[in-house]
């Protein structure tokens, strides 16, 4: 496939995530303010959408707690600059099993799993522009630990966000991923006009090698709007390569802690590095505005409490 350069772009900042890096950077944010700030200083770096997980504000450990992601939106809502929210609907599908000789009971300490109603309660309370969907069921990095996401469950989430107005990002961590998400546009699960984000280098999903990048590439129908990122030391070459591969950008903190080799990020000095990266290449970076225009999405106000 010829490629076909993205020439307006949107970049995307991942500002916290949920993996242990909460003690390998002082600027990893915890708090729901932390959180917030971090989020709205990405978007004055030049970040149109912001993709937020909420944390124990003491621990840094990974939340789902409504009322922790009801203050950071609040707190972005009324910042002064605008941006689009992007908030998970991934936690709630933790399963770590047991040791190879005994994977059952599962591993309570690890384990979090919701239904979907629970695992979509606080896009409904916090109604954001975007959420996401993880589109499968994958081993996840760690020895006994998967990402749980059933047929069932994606489609019984997918349908609650599309109801409630809200475009759930695709995260596609490999190309069945990609299969499973054409099915429930298909079957009208998830709108015609989907937006997904190829996740490449997780283990143990797609590697961050470029055939397996273009392969997922060429994988996305058409119609669709996509963006990409990888992890690690990778993720500023992704920032080029998903323009060039006719895409949009994702950085931050959640995929990558470092700025350059020795020197620990802020999400704003990785969406200013980014940022960089899409104008020399000649493209221009879109506004909040222009991307909900592009991707036809609503700006709403949290329900009241």
């Amino acid at each position: 496939m010829p490629l076909a350069m993205n020439r307006e772009v949107f970049i995307t900042c991942a500002v916290t995530g949920s993996g242990g890096s909460q003690d390998r950077s002082p600027h990893v944010p915890r708090s729901p303010k932390q959180i917030a700030d971090s989020a709205i200083d990405a978007a004055k770096a030049g970040a149109a959408i912001v993709h937020c997980h909420v944390r124990d504000p003491e621990t840094g450990k990974p939340r789902r707690d409504v009322n922790l992601y009801r203050e950071v939106t609040e707190r972005i809502r009324a910042a002064d600059v605008d941006v689009v929210l992007n908030l998970t609907a991934g936690m709630g599908g933790d399963m770590v099993f047991g040791s190879p000789e005994a994977p059952l009971p599962l591993n309570e300490k690890g384990t979090d799993m919701g239904g979907a109603t629970n695992r979509v309660e606080h896009v409904r309370q916090c109604l954001p522009e975007i959420c996401t969907l993880d589109c499968g069921t994958m081993n996840f990095a760690e020895a006994d630990y998967v990402m749980t996401n059933t047929p069932g469950m994606l489609r019984a989430m997918g349908g609650m966000m599309t109801a409630l107005g809200v475009k759930p990002e695709i995260e596609a961590f490999d190309t069945g991923h990609l299969w499973f998400a054409k099915q429930l546009v298909e079957e009208q699960v998830l709108k015609p006009d989907a937006l997904v984000q190829l996740c490449m280098g997780v283990p143990w999903g797609a590697p961050d090698d470029l055939n397996t990048f273009m392969a997922m590439v060429n994988n996305v129908p058409s119609t669709w709007n996509w963006s990409a990122f990888s992890i690690g030391r990778n993720q500023m070459a992704y920032a080029a390569a998903a323009v060039l591969a006719g895409g949009n950008v994702r950085v931050g903190l959640e995929d990558n802690l470092w700025l350059d080799k020795g020197v620990l990020a802020t999400n704003a000095q990785l969406v200013e590095r980014a940022a960089s990266i899409v104008t020399n290449l000649g493209a221009r970076i879109l506004g909040p505005e222009e991307v909900r225009q592009k991707l036809n999405l609503t700006k709403r106000a949290p329900i009241a409490a």
